[in-house]
């Protein structure tokens, strides 16, 4: 919930500006901004290299959800991805295994690939029970849920968001490497594979690198760091360059 309407067309101009003569290969850029200025940033976005998603849908297909948002608008304004299941909304408004299932399920009914987020609590962590936590969530979310490049993965160690504890390289990558193998436990080895799994643990300017370098890290779901333009930039250019 950040930026004024202003602040999201300049932030999109510059960052247009910024990718316009990069070649990208193949990294993929998608901006989730808040549902309100979906419109401006679509509109900015046709004419650029970086895709739009929401940052969030109701579970529901439509009916008298008073400030929701359904599966089907956004797919009527083209969208291609959206956020399920963010530590925030887990936390925030209560959102359980089951909600973000069928928030998926609306998703795909819909053609839009949902970017499909869990992670563990520093109690959590600390009780030494966090691939539980984590497997419990992807059994819970992707219950019933046929996998074909059709959805993306977010790991965020939530103890590791804001509070001045820093999750390693190498910590990601044992719980990157744990949701590779569940995926190709349940589905396959060619889906596993094909998965994108991002990191959401605070990805910054200065270790973007080093945990873009490991082998299960395909990418990253960016918060604070993308609010500014030219530090979000260096990270897309960092990935660009691996």
């Amino acid at each position: 919930m950040n930026k004024l309407f202003n602040e999201v067309e300049e932030f999109l101009d510059e960052l247009s500006d910024n990718l316009e003569d990069r070649e990208l290969g193949s990294v993929e850029v998608i901006i989730c901004p808040p549902s309100l200025y979906l419109e401006l940033s679509s509109d900015i976005a046709a004419d650029s290299k970086f895709h739009i998603g929401a940052q969030n849908v109701n579970d529901n297909a439509s009916g008298a959800f008073t400030g929701e948002i359904s599966a089907a608008m956004l797919h009527s304004m083209e969208l291609e991805y959206c956020i399920i299941g963010h530590s925030e909304r887990r936390e925030y408004y209560s959102e359980s295994d089951e909600m973000i299932n069928a928030k998926l399920k609306r998703l795909h009914e819909n053609e839009i690939i949902p970017i499909f987020c869990i992670g563990e609590t520093l109690e959590q962590r600390e009780k030494g029970i966090t691939k539980n936590i984590i497997l419990a969530q992807l059994n819970g979310g992707l219950k019933d849920i046929v996998i074909n490049d059709n959805v993306v993965i977010a790991y965020e160690p939530i103890w590791a968001i804001g509070t001045g504890k820093t999750a390693t390289s190498q910590q990601a990558q044992e719980i990157h490497a744990l949701i590779r193998k569940w995926l190709e436990e349940n589905y396959s080895k060619e889906i596993a594979e094909n998965t994108s799994i991002l990191y959401g643990g605070s990805m910054k300017p200065e270790n973007v690198k080093e945990l873009l370098d490991q082998p299960d890290i395909d990418g990253g779901l960016i918060g604070g760091a993308a609010l500014d333009v030219s530090k979000f930039s260096s990270m897309i250019e960092t990935a660009v360059e691996l």
